[in-house]
């Protein structure tokens, strides 16, 4: 059994999103389906995009949600379709145990993927950490630090939106 953990850009734009799922579907062939386990926040971008990719493969998907009030508070309305249909397709679904999404509820989350990780995927531009925490440069930083390995996934003409709020 091998479990893969994602952490990457929640605001990847439009055109990048095929480019980033054909790159993971790439790396994903190379792992027995049967014994495939994907670890998603399935944040909107590439948690999502990686957790549906772990599926299409016939992967069994496990969604870590940062917080009680993630759903309602953090969900946008575009992307509230794709979060359930993941959570319903999803063979376990863990809720931290924090009230509220903010910064702790998201580093605790990331925490419990590497705890399960036999190996991340980073759907990393590559720029180094804003020093807020919790961003995907930290999480890198924070696998490579555990010894855990990193698969940086960043294909040619992908980017990111600009003066976007989200946390990277």
């Amino acid at each position: 059994m091998t479990t893969i953990a994602v952490t990457g850009h929640m605001d990847l734009t439009d055109a990048s999103v095929p480019l980033v799922r054909g790159e993971l579907d790439k790396l994903l062939a190379g792992y027995d389906p049967a014994g495939l386990v994907g670890v998603s926040c399935i944040a909107k971008g590439s948690d999502s995009v990686f957790a549906e990719a772990v599926l299409a493969v016939g992967g069994r998907l496990v969604v870590v949600i940062p917080s009680r009030d993630y759903r309602q508070a953090k969900v946008k309305p575009d992307h509230t379709e794709t979060f359930d249909r993941l959570v319903e397709a999803a063979d376990e679904v863990l809720v931290m145990p924090h009230e509220t999404a903010n910064r702790q509820a998201y580093e605790a989350a990331n925490a419990v993927l590497l705890e399960r990780a036999d190996r991340l995927m980073a759907v990393w531009d590559g720029r180094p950490p804003s020093g807020k925490g919790g961003g995907t440069a930290d999480v890198v930083e924070q696998a490579r630090e555990a010894g855990v390995p990193v698969d940086v996934v960043w294909p040619d003409g992908a980017s990111r939106r600009a003066g976007h709020a989200y946390p990277a």
